[in-house]
């Protein structure tokens, strides 16, 4: 069985950073395409980034880039999003996805997600 375990969110002043992560197990993680959603409240989930088997990662979403930064070490099973300059409307439920098909935007596209976790950014 596969799972995905996401860690590190929380609760931080804007313009801090944090970083999640994102542990996988039950699959051979080397071969997964790998992202980064959001879900704001009330709002459709969004990607964020990716980065695929090779370690090529996507361009980022617009509201992101710059700031946010996805990466993945194949020895720790593990993703990261490294997210700086955070903003209040970076508040939502971040999720992690896998995929061993090609990368696309579309979330109906990963076989394989996080539970989710809150990350909420205060003024």
């Amino acid at each position: 069985q596969v799972q995905l375990v996401e860690s590190g969110g929380g609760l931080v002043q804007a313009g801090g950073s944090l970083r999640l992560s994102c542990a996988v197990s039950g699959h051979t993680f080397s071969v997964l395409n790998m992202a980064w959603f959001r879900q704001a409240t009330g709002k459709e989930r969004e990607f964020l980034c990716g980065i695929d088997y090779r370690g090529a990662r996507t361009s980022p979403a617009g509201s992101v880039m710059g700031r946010f930064t996805i990466s993945r070490d194949d020895a720790k099973n593990t993703i990261y999003l490294q997210m700086n300059s955070l903003k209040l409307e970076d508040t939502a439920v971040y999720y992690c996805a896998g995929t061993i098909n090609p990368m696309f935007r579309d979330p109906s596209r990963y076989d394989y997600w996080g539970q989710g976790s809150q990350v909420t950014v205060s003024s």
